[in-house]
């Protein structure tokens, strides 16, 4: 009873819970039965101790208390690559990550989880099939692991490539801190003060609803909290008093200025604060916590499937064996109904035995009557195929009739329609010999007039001849005189352009005396007019149609 005493003490002092050594004594009291036995402890813990509990504890403490209480019976003795304070923070991911039943276990996928976790926190690559392998292993002998043998699963080394003890360590506590204590991120800053507005570097630790600073690394001197709600929002701030990397945190009552050490630390930070200001909004728990959420409530999904499988199944088999009694059922009703059956076969032969004698004799005579009309159809028969064969005959002879009327109908059809075009080519060959001769008349005509015609058309030939000689000479004397006509309008050309040059204004002065005169005057730009005798070449009576026309133009004018 002492050692209940002091383990309810102790408890109620890390959990913060009045004790009652009252209610203990009351509840433990001697009977008949002996001390403890009454009620047992589990009652007394659940009535007296947990329903007490209000959350203001140090969930650290308490972890320890109980790890204290365990781990002596329950570590293993064999070196670990871990030490006994490692040892007791992957007891306590353990009891996170573990699944809600007694005994606690914690299944293969947690494992390679958490495993997952170790190896990058280590820097180190994944060993997918490694841990496969494992898997497969594990999942033939049993359903997870307990604590210890997780402990001992880490403390080996199996998935740790090689790591040294402090790199191991290492990585273990920053899972811890991730997991159990709800570190989002932390870190050594600047920070700028309220009062005296200097620069001090701080350590800082990022959780769900607060950040926390402080003066190093190993927590004990605390410096403040910046409280985090849906309210709150970080900004980055330009750089300013030598200080680089600066982002503000902004709360209702304060504001914080830090500096990062560089600008994807300090980008990293802004995300990190934003995510954690953006969760508070929205109510929803920190990513890990979420997370294992979703993963278990995957796991109880497939658990519920699997479980409504076999409750399928089950129902499946349960349907089967009463198909299975119902078939029985039936073979023995058919096995029955086929005795009965057997029964009345019997009797039945017997009937038909009976039935055979007295049979027989109609039979026989049956059988002789057969005989007769068998001979007398196999004569029909003969005769009907005799007469088949005839009609078959007949018709290949009335078709080969038919196809001889068609050929001779197609031929007599040929031979009209070569009748009618002899006779059409008749007619028109009666048609062109009428109208041969009659060409061959006007021929003659023709020729005959052609004769005549032709002695005529030498004499005329003559006579153009005579007056071809005739007008070549003239046409010759009309060359000479064109050749002299245009030496006098070269002559007279330039000296017209010499007057043209002394005198500007002649064709008014004379038209003002004499009346307007058209003077000879250069050839226009037109083509020249081309006759039969050359170039610029007139015949008389165009000249003198020239001429008149001039004279008229002028006695108009005057």
């Amino acid at each position: 009873i002492n050692i209940v005493e002091v383990l309810s003490h102790n408890l109620c002092t890390v959990l913060n819970v009045p004790h009652d050594p009252v209610a203990l004594e009351e509840h433990f009291r001697d009977d008949d039965e002996g001390p403890v036995s009454n009620q047992g402890y589990m009652p007394y813990l659940n009535k007296f101790i947990l329903e007490k509990v209000q959350g203001n504890f140090d969930k650290v403490e308490f972890n320890r208390m109980c790890w204290t209480l365990c781990a002596k019976k329950n570590l293993s003795k064999s070196p670990l690559l871990i030490s006994d304070e490692d040892a007791f923070k992957v007891w306590v991911i353990f009891n996170f990550l573990s699944e809600d039943k007694y005994p606690l276990i914690i299944v293969p996928e947690e494992i390679e989880y958490l495993l997952k976790k170790l190896t990058e926190a280590m820097g180190a690559g994944w060993q997918q099939e490694q841990f496969d392998l494992y898997k497969i292993a594990l999942n033939t002998s049993r359903e997870g692991l307990s604590a210890w043998e997780l402990i001992d699963l880490i403390g080996s080394g199996q998935f740790s490539k090689g790591m040294d003890r402090q790199t191991v360590s290492m990585a273990v506590n920053e899972v811890f801190n991730e997991l159990i204590l709800d570190v989002l991120k932390q870190g050594y800053m600047l920070k700028k003060g309220h009062k005296r507005k200097n620069w001090t570097e701080r350590w800082f630790v990022l959780k769900p609803n607060i950040i926390s600073y402080y003066v190093s690394e190993d927590l004990k001197d605390k410096k403040g909290d910046i409280i985090l709600d849906g309210n709150c929002c970080v900004e980055a701030l330009p750089d300013k008093d030598g200080k680089k990397c600066l982002f503000l945190i902004k709360c209702l009552d304060k504001s914080f200025e830090i500096s990062a050490s560089d600008k994807k630390k300090k980008q990293e930070w802004i995300q990190a604060i934003q995510t954690t200001v953006s969760l508070l909004r929205a109510g929803s728990p920190p990513p890990h916590k979420e997370a294992r959420q979703k993963r278990k409530e995957l796991r109880q999904k497939l658990l519920a499937e699997q479980e409504e499988l076999e409750r399928q199944m089950k129902e499946l088999q349960a349907a089967n064996e009463n198909k299975q009694k119902e078939l029985e059922t039936v073979r023995k009703q058919l096995e029955a109904a086929a005795a009965r059956a057997a029964e009345e076969e019997k009797r039945r032969l017997q009937t038909q035995v009976e039935l055979q004698d007295r049979f027989s004799l109609e039979l026989e005579r049956e059988k002789m009557v057969r005989q007769k009309m068998e001979e007398q159809v196999a004569q029909k028969s003969s005769e009907l195929e005799q007469y088949l064969q005839r009609v078959r005959e007949l018709e290949e002879m009335y078709k080969q009739l038919q196809e001889a009327l068609e050929v001779e109908k197609q031929a007599r059809q040929d031979e009209e329609t070569v009748r009618k075009l002899q006779a059409r080519l008749l007619e028109e060959e009666s048609a062109k010999r009428a109208e041969l001769e009659k060409w061959h008349l006007q021929q003659q005509q023709t020729i005959q007039m052609t004769e005549a015609e032709k002695q005529e058309l030498e004499n005329q030939r003559m006579i153009k001849e005579q007056a071809l000689q005739v007008a070549m000479q003239q046409l010759e004397q009309l060359e000479l005189e064109r050749k002299e006509a245009l030496e006098q309008y070269e002559e007279v050309k330039k000296k017209l352009e010499t007057a043209a040059n002394n005198t500007r204004s002649w064709k008014d002065k004379v038209a003002h005396h004499e009346g307007l005169i058209r003077l000879i005057e250069p050839g226009s730009k037109n083509p020249h007019l081309i006759t039969n005798w050359g170039p610029a070449a007139f015949t008389e009576a165009e000249l003198e149609q020239r001429e008149k026309s001039w004279k008229g133009k002028k006695a108009s004018s005057e």
